[in-house]
């Protein structure tokens, strides 16, 4: 059995831990998700920790969600360094799936962009935990994108 960690917040405007764990459920059968929703990104950090030392999840995907300010973007960045440090302490991937509201013009927009994100970063998820290291080689710059049409190599 394979444990997985689901951390998201309360913060975000968009559920993006159900398409995670539905693309989880349908590629892994004998999954064991462990949902942990915190209030905002600062809080995701400990959150993964938790998930991975308490809980025993063999990998964590966190879902943040950051607003436009500079205090946002800040906050986002001592997320980043958080789940940085956590991987460094832990030795276990730590996905970070975060949408900016900045990204794009329109709610829809912003709705397609953390669904699509979410789903993508979980077949990543379940591709490092199924397939090992060596899973994202056959990837490695292609030019793919999460949230975002892939744009191609610029040279094969």
């Amino acid at each position: 059995m394979r444990k997985i960690g689901v951390v998201d917040t309360t913060f975000s405007r968009v559920d993006m831990a159900s398409p995670v764990i539905e693309v989880i459920k349908s590629r892994i059968s004998d999954a064991k998700i462990v949902r942990y929703t915190v209030p905002g990104i600062k809080d995701i950090p400990v959150a993964a920790k938790k998930l991975i030392e308490e809980e025993g999840c063999d990998i964590v995907i966190t879902l943040g969600w950051v607003g436009k300010t500079l205090t946002d973007k800040l906050s986002y960045l001592a997320l980043s360094i958080g789940l940085i440090n956590v991987q460094l302490m832990t030795n276990k991937h730590v996905i970070d799936v975060t949408v900016h509201e900045d990204e794009a013009e329109s709610e829809e927009e912003l709705y397609k962009i953390a669904i699509d994100r979410s789903r993508k970063h979980a077949e990543n998820l379940v591709e490092l935990l199924m397939r090992g290291r060596e899973a994202l080689t056959k990837k490695a710059g292609k030019g793919i994108r999460q949230g975002y049409p892939d744009v191609g190599p610029i040279r094969e």
